[in-house]
């Protein structure tokens, strides 16, 4: 952490994410979120730029769709949830604790500007809070 009074999410967050590609068949999407054990993944552009969250819940719109309708599955970016809500990376700690006491979301992608640079839980938020102590 940095030696600042107010800790910054920058501070804090995850690096090491498992991303995906808006053109990425989405089995294949699920099965990466499956072996890793993730709840959901950030989908960017070539640029490493934010463009959508893929879900456990957007998942089970592909298998709903594929086993009650029969459609075939497509690409990520056909079941993507579009402009998530995101934090900044140099917002304080403590305003993100505020975000995450008004919203269900267990964790944000982490932007500076678009570019995704992390992602942060309600865990990371924790464990700074027992480190601070």
């Amino acid at each position: 952490m940095t030696t600042t009074a107010a800790p910054l999410v920058r501070d804090v967050m995850s690096r090491d994410l498992t991303v995906l590609s808006p053109d990425e068949d989405v089995m294949s999407a699920m099965r990466t979120m499956l072996a890793k054990r993730i709840s959901g993944a950030p989908v960017v552009d070539l640029r490493g730029n934010l463009i959508g969250l893929l879900t456990q819940r957007d998942c089970l719109t592909v298998a709903y769709r594929s086993s009650y309708h029969g459609q075939l599955a497509g690409k990520v970016e056909e079941f993507m949830t579009r402009e998530p809500e995101t934090v900044h990376a140099d917002m304080p700690l403590v305003e993100v604790i505020e975000h995450f006491y008004r919203s269900p979301h267990r964790r944000f992608p982490v932007v500076d500007g678009q570019r995704l640079v992390g992602q942060i839980s309600r865990r990371d938020v924790l464990q700074a809070v027992v480190d601070l102590a």
